[in-house]
């Protein structure tokens, strides 16, 4: 299988579902002529036409509602909101209509939509182009929401959202997009939603960690265990919503610790709701603290690169936490 980065396995994936099925559209701002601007979309308007690529004004409400009209009608929308920072204008769109659809109908619709939203910071992005907001959509019943960061799993849960019959949130961390790659087949295939992947088997310690500090979370986890007498299992649940739960607690059943690790501010964050899971469902196992290493309490990300550092963690972060728990 050839490798790929992140942003060619989603826009493979993209082309390959719009080639497949005539109802698949596209349309968000600049995704037609201009591609996206970070070039997602690149050539799917010379490839499909205007009529399925298409550009819209800058109204993220009408790009949602026109989306959620369209797969009422038998559309199968791909929205774009160009950054997830953007999103708020459309909340009511996504959170009273499409995420209800099919509960206020009695089953009568469904509304497969899917939602792709740029989000997190380290890209000098600043205070609008930098946030990690999952965790307001996660609390919603009816949306899904996925953020897969490896590439392989991004174009398999791509296919599996768009044909999903409910609302997908699809997020793509855009520090990943030139930064990541792995071997990715050239035919379509499906990654369920809802479903974990374990990406380092351990007996000592768990992590769960998800967007760019995935990566964090491993170089930090090999570095331990290259050095220490301790094996520690990584999680990347790829699904936030559903969340694997399943997966999770087995690992901690199995390791007796818990660090969750995630570049959105802690205070409500989606690690508080899986400590809680752990806490409800496995605490007997449990031979330390659950420890949460998350985004510091400020509004939001600066523009100054050292202050943005700042506000980011790394490995070594990450590092000094497993410590702290292994010593439990």
């Amino acid at each position: 299988m050839p490798d790929k980065l992140l942003i060619e396995a989603i826009r493979e994936g993209l082309f390959q579902e719009m080639a497949a099925d005539e109802r698949v559209i596209v349309l968000g701002e600049d995704v037609g002529k201009r591609g996206g601007v970070f070039r997602v979309t690149d050539g799917l308007l010379d490839r499909f036409g205007e009529a399925r690529v298409i550009d819209t004004p800058l109204a993220e409400s009408s790009i949602v509602g026109v989306a959620i009209g369209a797969a009422i009608n038998g559309m199968l929308p791909v929205a774009e909101i160009q950054f997830l920072d953007f999103i708020h204008p459309a909340m009511d769109q996504i959170m009273n209509e499409a995420a209800k659809l099919r509960y206020r109908s009695n089953g009568d619709f469904e509304c497969p939509i899917v939602i792709r939203a740029p989000y997190g910071g380290g890209v000098h992005g600043a205070l609008y182009h930098s946030q990690s907001i999952e965790a307001l959509f996660t609390h919603i019943p009816g949306l899904k929401v996925v953020a897969p960061i490896d590439p392989y799993d991004a174009k398999g849960m791509l296919r599996s959202a768009i044909h999903d019959p409910d609302p997908v949130l699809f997020l793509e961390h855009k520090r990943a997009y030139r930064a990541l790659r792995s071997e990715v087949p050239d035919a379509p295939y499906e990654v369920p939603l809802g479903k974990a992947r374990t990406l380092r088997e351990g007996n000592d310690l768990t992590i769960v960690a998800w967007g760019w500090y995935l990566q964090e979370a491993l170089a930090a986890a090999d570095e331990f265990m290259a050095e220490q007498q301790a094996t520690i299992e990584v999680i990347d649940p790829r699904s936030l919503r559903p969340l694997d739960s399943d997966a999770i607690l087995a690992s901690v059943m199995k390791t007796g610790k818990l660090l969750i690790v995630h570049e959105a501010n802690k205070f409500g964050g989606l690690g508080g709701e899986i400590s809680a899971i752990v806490a409800e469902d496995a605490f007997a196992y449990l031979d330390g603290p659950i420890m949460r290493i998350a985004g510091p309490e400020v509004p939001a990300m600066p523009y100054s690169p050292p202050l943005e550092q700042a506000f980011l963690h790394d490995k070594h972060d990450i590092r000094a936490a497993i410590e702290r728990l292994a010593a439990y």
